[in-house]
């Protein structure tokens, strides 16, 4: 690898790339890698004149081959991490998306673990226990000066609205939380039939622990979910907000958890 870029650490690679990813949505134009590597040797200190083509070109030669490159043409921030940084930098930027969560309540389980005040959001100090532990679950080791600066750059790249702190949409983009279940049903299906058969759907991917009814993070999945069918952005409090109105109304006997019959009558279902 170029010397220059040997600088290149996760901080000053996420910077880059967001100067690049207008959509944040973690691609960038394959078109764009020339002036993607540009910006990168101009950010880590070379001077304009020593910015050559030729630079330019042997930098595309050596990385093009390697990158993946989907049809539409996009390269995805993974791709480019992976080859320009080290293990420990792009670990770091790459972990959330080598283990998507495809279900809002292993999520939920995570949110609650983390947010340990139950204050509704994820403070510096909350999200460094989450990264440490992270690390740890990885088997790789730490500093505790590295911690706090992976847990700056993290705050950085996630805290959309810079007050400090993470939200549930912070988190769901960091982990990589995969679309919401509920968008695969239509929510006025017409006949009872058919409403039934996604209900048995619906119930069963919430349903994780298997015990034919929804408990902790199970319950609060499937809330976030209905939740942001109708508010896209929701916080921690609206969840626990509209969490107590559901158990309040569906949990008739009383036992902390929402039963199959409980959930059905709930949702003006009769169950065979």
């Amino acid at each position: 690898m170029d010397s220059t870029l040997d600088r290149l650490d996760a901080a000053g690679f996420l910077q880059i790339w967001q100067h690049f990813d207008i959509n944040d949505d973690g691609c960038i134009e394959a078109s764009e890698l020339e002036a993607f590597f540009k910006h990168t040797l101009h950010k880590l200190g070379m001077k304009k004149e020593e910015v050559t083509e030729d630079k330019i070109r042997r930098l595309k030669e050596k990385f093009m081959p390697a990158c993946d490159i989907a049809a539409d043409g996009r390269l995805q921030i993974q791709e480019l991490a992976t080859l320009m940084l080290p293990e420990e930098e792009n670990f770091l930027l790459l972990f959330r998306r080598e283990t998507p969560l495809d279900n809002s309540v292993e999520f939920m389980r995570i949110w609650r673990n983390y947010d340990t005040d139950s204050s509704g959001y994820i403070s510096a100090i909350e999200l460094k226990g989450f990264l440490q532990d992270l690390f740890l679950q990885h088997g790789k080791t730490i500093t505790p000066k590295k911690l706090e600066e992976y847990t700056d750059t993290m705050m950085k790249m996630f805290d959309k609205n810079r007050d400090g702190r993470l939200d549930l949409n912070d988190l769901a983009r960091i982990l990589a939380l995969k679309e919401n279940f509920l968008l695969k049903f239509k929510m006025d299906a017409c006949t009872q039939e058919d409403r039934k058969r996604d209900f048995e759907k619906i119930f069963a991917h919430y349903d994780v622990s298997k015990t034919g009814a929804l408990e902790g993070p199970e319950v609060d999945g499937f809330v976030k979910d209905m939740m942001e069918l109708v508010k896209p952005s929701i916080s921690g409090t609206d969840l626990d907000k509209f969490r107590k109105a559901l158990m309040g109304h569906c949990d008739i006997n009383g036992d902390g958890k929402i039963q199959k019959n409980e959930l059905a009558l709930c949702l003006g279902l009769k169950l065979s």
